[in-house]
């Protein structure tokens, strides 16, 4: 007897264990329909942190851009030694797909598995869940944005190069050790960065290693500038020009076993061997070269004696420079490394983020006059870089850089016909214009710029001997963000506008001795 009443216990507690989990399992599936027949996401669901519980889809989409709007600044700073450069979050497309995350935190325990769909809601609902949001991002704009940090870097990697002194004079220049952007790995980190919504308040420090120079190649630059000597000539039916050619030539071996006894200097001169011909270009004129196809102007300083040396210096060298159909106009090659040999002096140049003297200060508005010179002719720009900060003689977007070494200024004649530049400076005027042949399928060109946003500058603190403490070496003054577009024309009606250039340029310090 005894026996059979525990046997009915035990029963009893099984029929109850039984009743129990039914009771457990019925309640579960209860909130589990509950939860597959309404429109909002279950319980235990969380997007990047934030609680999307018993949402609707609209509801937590719009919870969720608000959390991180509040959260995500609209640029990420990027730090190499002093110097500061910023990745715009708008310039790089870069957002998280809220909507793709909110579907996929609707759709727990809703798939076509009812098994699957109950364990689904389980776990999520005793254990939670926070869905990353995908980062969505316009990789080529970042790899662009990348590409003018690098050739921003303050310590640039100088190739071996060459160029033409005098005209009768070869300067090879030895290359100079530069760094080199880790380009993927400062990508992962400033995705990283974004996806952690963590850039708000920290610097990532650019990754980089050092760059080495390509070894001087002879070969290569005498082949390059070896040319026979031939007489300049033009047709009017068609309209052609046939640049003369000056013969020019070096001796190989010398140059080799030169660069061999003294392989450290930093530059080597070479005496080059000139055939003249008898009718150049300027002996043709202008006449060759009918129609004026673009002028631009800027203003300089004449009380500045040095910086108008340097702005001459450079005009000098390209004007009545002649650039056939197809060929790319190099402002280094054309304008030399600035020298003191060469005449040039020192003058006001931004370094490390502030103004300070440099050997041929001033260049670059002979570069910008010409490029924008050479926007209003349509050719075709090859190579171009804004500067770090606005200059004082362009607006915004209308400027370009150039530094020996590493900065070039190119553009090609992408006419059929060639091509002649004059560059004057004078009376406070630097004036670049183009020459050629107009043809019916010109466009009459014009240039817009719009202002996208500005860059707040920093007051910092430096060590001075030359100043008391407290004293303004250096006003501040905001970045930007600009935009320029080339307006094409046809009889007075816009036929389309196309924008060329983003440009970013970065806040001037307020500097204060102390």
């Amino acid at each position: 007897m005894k026996r059979l009443n525990k046997d009915n216990t035990i029963l009893i507690y099984i029929i109850m264990v039984a009743i129990f989990f039914g009771i457990l399992i019925a309640a579960f599936l209860s909130f589990y329909f509950s939860h597959k027949n309404s429109n909002t996401i279950q319980a235990g669901v969380y997007i990047k942190g934030t609680n999307v519980s018993g949402l609707t889809k609209e509801a937590a989409i719009d919870l969720v851009s608000e959390a991180l709007q509040g959260k995500m600044n609209d640029n990420i700073i990027l730090k190499y030694k002093n110097y500061e450069f910023y990745v715009e979050i708008e310039q790089i497309e870069a957002e998280f797909d809220i909507e793709a995350s909110v579907d996929f935190a609707y759709k727990i325990g809703r798939s076509n598995n009812i098994f699957q769909n109950v364990k689904d809601y389980i776990a999520v609902l005793f254990v939670g869940i926070d869905i990353e949001p995908i980062l969505k991002y316009n990789k080529d704009a970042l790899s662009e944005y990348i590409d003018t940090i690098q050739s921003q870097l303050p310590d640039q990697l100088v190739q071996s190069s060459y160029y033409l002194e005098d005209d009768d004079e070869l300067v090879i220049t030895n290359g100079k050790l530069g760094a080199g952007i880790y380009k993927e790995e400062l990508t992962e980190e400033i995705l990283r960065a974004i996806q952690d919504v963590s850039y708000s308040n920290s610097y990532i420090e650019i990754p980089t290693y050092d760059e080495y120079p390509d070894p001087i190649n002879v070969d290569a630059i005498h082949n390059d500038i070896y040319k026979a000597a031939q007489d300049a000539y033009f047709t009017t039916n068609p309209y052609m020009v046939y640049p003369e050619v000056v013969g020019v030539d070096f001796n190989v071996a010398e140059v080799v076993e030169m660069l061999r006894n003294s392989p450290h200097e930093d530059e080597y001169s070479v005496k080059l061997t000139l055939t003249q011909p008898n009718v150049t270009v300027n002996d043709i004129g202008y006449e060759a070269f009918p129609d004026v196809l673009s002028t631009f102007s800027t203003e300089y300083a004449t009380s500045n004696r040095d910086r108008t040396t340097n702005l001459r210096l450079a005009a000098e060298k390209i004007d009545g420079t002649v650039i056939m159909p197809g060929e790319t106009f190099s402002y280094n090659k054309i304008v030399g490394k600035r020298t003191v040999e060469a005449g040039y002096k020192e003058a006001a140049i931004f370094s490390d983020g502030e103004v300070t003297d440099g050997l041929g200060g001033g260049i670059c508005q002979i570069s910008t006059t010409l490029y924008d010179s050479v926007l209003y002719a349509n050719l075709e720009i090859v190579e171009r870089r804004n500067h770090m900060f606005i200059p004082s003689y362009v607006g915004g977007g209308r400027d370009a850089t150039v530094v020996w070494g590493s900065t070039d200024f190119k553009f090609k004649n992408n006419r059929n016909y060639p091509i002649k530049i004059s560059m004057t400076v004078s009376g406070g005027i630097a004036r670049a214009t183009i020459y050629g042949v107009k043809t019916e399928n010109d466009y009459d060109i014009s240039l817009e710029t719009e202002f996208i946003k500005s860059i707040p500058y920093k007051t910092v603190y430096k060590n001075y001997s030359e100043y008391r403490t407290g004293t303004v070496v250096q006003s501040g003054k905001n970045g930007s963000v600009v935009d320029t577009y080339k307006v094409y024309k046809k009889n007075g009606e816009v036929v389309k506008r196309e924008k060329i250039t983003r440009d970013t340029y970065s806040a001037q310090n307020k500097i204060i001795a102390r």
